[in-house]
């Protein structure tokens, strides 16, 4: 393809020119979608319509689920109709929305599991002043806060990926994803788009820095607490946070700390769905497993 700043279409990873193993990836994303939407709408619905579910813990969790559909809502659709349409294409400026939301969906994510951890912290460190200090309007802001910045966040990096000339429009992966994108370049290194992964890079750090710091002193403080029983209830509502958070860390380190192979590869392709797709999945399994209330409330909702 000729050197061009913008091409007019980009071509995703082909799985196979068999229209069965076609069908078969349909129905496979298919079926992680639906449970996917599905457990997480479970959640939603649960805090929205339970008052017993009414505090800034399910708030969050709420909030987290919807983040969770919207990541998984931004590219797996595609996916899915390109492999039942025998296709490939994704316009310019669907890959550059497909990058815009999804960064913008995974950054909130992991600024609210942030936000999540402080709130477990003055939950047990503070409880006292819980009530005082996580209140309704603060709470509120946070949520507006993240959103607002994780938009921002999601906008540079799409600008700093699509502001580079490309040498080919063919992406080896599911859906546009940066890495793979930037591979396409034919005009070197973008300083501009460094700098965000840079900032990237020290944002995150300092976000999972705050969180082992908030469980440090939970755990010290639940190390003080006399009976057996209130330590297995301080710790019951911190367990599905720690594995949720756990889950997320280890499959983005997974995908991202190896270097993306110049032809498809499955093995990028496998980490990909690992990062992309298993999360949103099991953060409500994981929450719906660990914690009574909301084990309560769906047994509740399923009864009638």
């Amino acid at each position: 393809m000729e050197n061009q700043t913008t091409v007019p279409y980009f071509l995703l990873l082909e799985f196979s020119k068999n229209q069965h193993l076609q069908l078969l990836h349909f129905f496979i994303f298919f079926v992680l979608y639906m449970a996917t939407v599905t457990t997480n709408l479970l959640i939603i619905s649960a805090v929205a319509f339970d008052h017993r579910l009414h505090s800034p813990m399910y708030f969050f969790l709420m909030n987290l689920a919807v983040q969770d559909i919207g990541a998984v809502s931004v590219i797996v659709p595609k996916s899915m109709i390109n492999s039942l349409m025998d296709t490939r294409c994704i316009s310019y400026f669907g890959c550059a929305a497909q990058i815009f939301l999804f960064l913008f969906f995974v950054a909130s994510d992991f600024s609210l599991l942030t936000v999540m951890a402080y709130d477990r912290y003055v939950a047990i460190c503070r409880p006292l002043h819980y009530e005082m200090v996580m209140d309704w309007k603060y709470c509120t802001k946070i949520i507006i806060l993240v959103w607002v910045t994780c938009l921002f966040y999601g906008m540079l990096h799409t600008i700093g990926t699509f502001s580079i000339r490309f040498c080919s429009n063919v992406v080896n992966q599911f859906f546009c994803e940066i890495p793979q994108v930037l591979k396409l370049s034919c005009s070197g290194i973008n300083l501009f788009e460094v700098a965000v992964l840079m900032a990237s890079v020290i944002v995150v750090l300092g976000c999972f820095t705050f969180i082992v710091l908030s469980y440090t002193m939970i755990f010290k403080t639940v190390l003080r607490i006399p009976s057996e029983q209130g330590r297995q209830k301080a710790l019951s509502t911190c367990i599905p946070h720690i594995t949720v958070v756990s889950v997320f860390l280890l499959t983005g380190f997974l995908a991202y700390m190896r270097r993306p192979s110049d032809m498809p590869s499955y093995l990028d392709f496998g980490l990909t769905v690992l990062y992309s797709l298993l999360p949103p999945l099991f953060n409500p399994i994981i929450y719906s497993m660990r914690n009574k209330n909301i084990k309560f409330v769906l047994s509740h909702m399923w009864r009638f």
